[in-house]
């Protein structure tokens, strides 16, 4: 699976996991025990999000790449 969605990754101590962000489409988030397994979840989360806009109905954002943070 490919996708073209800015993804951020962090170490939660609090969840000791790895966490992914995509903050273009709105409360998609994924975590995993490893690095690659986060990122791999991600991707399967972000197609369900799709998925389920699609279904929906709903406005599927295109990709920006990288995201300017303040």
């Amino acid at each position: 699976m490919s996708n073209k969605y800015e993804m951020i990754i962090y170490w939660s101590t609090e969840d000791d996991c790895f966490v992914v962000e995509v903050p273009e489409l709105p409360g998609c988030m994924a975590d995993g025990n490893t690095y690659q397994e986060a990122v791999s979840n991600a991707e399967v989360v972000i197609q369900e999000w799709i998925d389920t806009a699609r279904d929906a109905s709903r406005q599927i954002p295109e990709p920006k790449g990288k995201l300017m943070y303040a």
